[in-house]
């Protein structure tokens, strides 16, 4: 099936059910019909009908319809994307081990990189992702992992998926993909030699930002070596918010095909702004991995950068006179969604960790949602005009 047949019909009905919509099996614990089935369903692997944190029959349908979705053999769903990245990260790698990442990623991986992996005597090395011979370069002086995303938050740079796999395949390491800017509707890890996918599910895949959640994709044997850990972990995604999960992934493909197009009309429209310093978007010709992205993308994505004159202050200002695009963290809904990146980075992170990651001082993320182009653009005008 097409990915937008999938997403409406890839987690068929278990024999017997007549609903329509799937249930929610909100139960946290499960019968078993004498003792011998009791010992049988504690000692199989991510059983959904023993206990929620080792599974749950809703997790089961929505995991199977994501793991389609990706072309890979199995998923994991998780309580946040955080939870599906330290459970993959951590299930992966032990002391001594190296891991090599990039620069450029999502506030909460940074840290798990900068902070919690030394704790556990695990070196991280970390690169510019625009810079694939370097990446190449210190995945070959030895790795267990390689951790990338791409496009990635906020700078939207990308990571050459074919050279950093082949590279770790030579040097037998693992690589990890973070796929929750592009979805696997515009780009498609797994069948460009990546070991594991993640996401963020509260934002794309989820649609409405009405839940939080994480996946994680990857071959059968794979997931099960992580689920061991995410047992341990806990981070358990809740029945209520994996049945939203579902409901929101029937919509994805209509929502991933306009939030494509409202971003690169809107990039479109401010590379030629004169209020407005640079763009990033992998859709513009202009961008200087644009080529890396007709290659590894099938869509560029709903989100964008852009840099304002003025510095800090002006762009504190540009994102004050907003009224469409809604000043909040967070992507992927039907709303358009508007953050001074410097300003939600700085809570997290420091100042040389900032200018290592790319994020400048007036550096603004526009996450798009399904609104009129029309409207977001004239919204966009006013605000700059200010």
């Amino acid at each position: 099936m097409r990915p937008d047949t999938h997403l409406v019909h890839g987690d068929p009905r278990p024999e017997g059910d007549s609903a329509l919509a799937p249930p929610i099996h909100p139960s946290a614990t499960f019968v078993a019909r004498d003792a011998e089935d009791f010992a049988r369903m504690a000692g199989q692997v991510m059983h959904t009908r023993y206990y929620t944190r080792y599974g749950n029959p809703t997790h089961e349908r929505v995991a199977a319809l994501i793991a389609g979705l990706e072309g890979g053999e199995a998923a994991l769903v998780t309580a946040s994307g955080m939870g599906a990245i330290s459970t993959t990260v951590l299930a992966l790698v032990g002391q001594g081990d190296r891991v090599v990442a990039q620069t450029a990623h999502y506030m909460g991986t940074a840290r798990l990189l900068a902070e919690m992996l030394p704790r556990f005597g695990v070196t991280v090395t970390l690169v510019d992702q625009a810079d694939t011979d370097a990446f190449v370069g210190a995945i070959a002086a030895g790795a267990r992992l390689v951790l990338v995303e791409t496009p990635a938050n906020p700078t939207l740079a990308l990571t050459d998926l074919r050279a950093v796999c082949a590279a770790a395949r030579a040097a037998g390491a693992l690589v990890v993909a973070d796929n929750t800017f592009a979805t696997p509707l515009n780009q498609r890890p797994l069948a460009l030699g990546v070991d594991v996918v993640v996401h963020s599910a509260t934002k794309y895949l989820g649609g409405h930002h009405d839940l939080t959640a994480g996946a994680i994709v990857a071959s059968r044997a794979l997931i099960e070596r992580i689920w061991s850990s995410a047992i341990v972990l806990g981070a358990t995604l809740g029945p209520h918010d994996a049945w939203l999960l579902l409901r929101g992934l029937r919509t994805l493909a209509l929502r991933v095909e306009r939030t494509n197009h409202n971003a690169l009309a809107v990039a479109r429209h401010l590379a030629g702004h004169p209020a407005v310093a640079a763009v990033h978007h992998p859709g513009l010709e202009s961008h200087p991995q644009h080529q890396l992205a007709r290659e590894q993308m099938s869509g560029f994505g709903g989100v964008l950068a852009l840099r304002v004159h003025g510095g800090y202050a002006g762009a504190a200002r540009f994102v004050s006179r907003l009224r469409l695009f809604t000043h909040a963290v967070s992507l992927g809904g039907v709303e358009s969604l508007v953050v001074h990146a410097a300003a939600m980075w700085a809570g997290t992170l420091d100042d040389e960790q900032m200018r290592v990651a790319g994020v400048q001082p007036d550096l603004v993320r526009l996450a798009l949602g399904i609104e009129a182009t029309e409207d977001l653009i004239a919204d966009l005008d006013q605000a700059l005009a200010g």
